[in-house]
């Protein structure tokens, strides 16, 4: 998988994140990290896409069917096939399209790594080294692909999948042997990481989360497009791109992320494959992103 996005995006950025690679601590007491928020007493909205629905639930008056209906006319016409799954706990709504489908992970599955490795220095209660701090810092922030490497090698398929037991992502499938970017992932089960990073939970700790957190929060600029499009200006953006293409159905184009303080505590991820090119998946992942954004920031002021 390339490191960084060709052509005008290629360009490598070097970020300078400050790892504080402090205990990891015990685990916080539980919360419910997955599932899907009420639907605030029959608050729904259902939009048409091709032959499948866009489907959301709300606690707000109003802001399901809009958000269905506003996520329909940006996936409408799109040449590629997109996945989408969202939550946002202020406004008590979820949203889903297509959630449930199976994509080639790409990049994104190094969120999932970073998890596993955190629960297994969590289990041995100890930091994590020098060197796996400085691996993961460069997996995530620069998507660098030898580091991931190293720690899915040093995780291993055991460690992977008791992190992905632990953290309920049942549909998640790690790739065989090497082939961390062949893992098959869901947004359900993208959206179920992102929640599972900002909130308590039994899986991981405080200070666990907060390091999760704050090294997608710095990844390289050339690669913090997708999910943060037309965020709000006072919302911090962590973010986690995916990007891969294959002989068979084109490119693979995704992007998660979490979005926290300013009052907001929401998490979406929206998934495609079928792309002719890179740029054209991600104007499908942002067109939906800056919709959603705005009808989000509509309902809470």
């Amino acid at each position: 998988m390339p490191r960084s996005r060709p052509t005008r995006r290629a360009r490598a950025a070097a970020v300078a994140v400050g790892v504080l690679l402090t205990a990891l601590g015990a685990a916080a007491p539980a919360l419910a990290v997955t599932g899907t928020y009420p639907s605030g007493g029959g608050r729904h909205g259902s939009a048409a896409v091709g032959g499948e629905r866009v489907v959301c639930t709300s606690g707000t008056p109003g802001l399901a069917p809009t958000l269905s209906r506003d996520i329909a006319d940006a996936f409408q016409g799109r040449k590629d096939t997109p996945a989408l799954a969202l939550y946002d706990a202020s406004t008590q709504t979820s949203c889903r399209f297509r959630a449930d489908a199976a994509y080639d992970s790409a990049s994104v599955v190094k969120v999932t790594v970073l998890g596993a490795l955190l629960r297994q220095a969590q289990e041995a209660h100890r930091p994590l080294t020098d060197r796996e701090g400085q691996l993961a810092t460069a997996m995530i922030t620069r998507s660098d692909n030898a580091a991931t490497s190293k720690l899915w090698r040093q995780v291993g398929p055991d460690g992977i999948r008791h992190f992905l037991t632990l953290a309920g992502m049942t549909h998640t499938v790690p790739g065989d042997g090497p082939s961390w970017g062949l893992t098959q992932i869901t947004a359900d089960d993208q959206l179920t990481l992102m929640r599972l990073l900002t909130h308590d939970n039994e899986v991981l700790g405080p200070g666990a989360r907060s390091y999760a957190l704050r090294l997608m929060g710095h990844v390289a600029p050339d690669q913090r497009w997708g999910a943060p499009a037309g965020h709000p200006a006072d919302a911090t953006a962590q973010v986690k791109n995916g990007w891969l293409p294959r002989t068979t159905d084109g490119w693979r184009v995704h992007s998660v992320a979490a979005f926290t303080g300013g009052g907001h505590d929401y998490g979406l991820a929206v998934l495609s494959r079928g792309n002719r090119t890179m740029d054209y998946g991600i104007a499908t992942i942002e067109a939906a992103s800056r919709v959603i954004h705005r009808d989000l920031g509509a309902a809470t002021t």
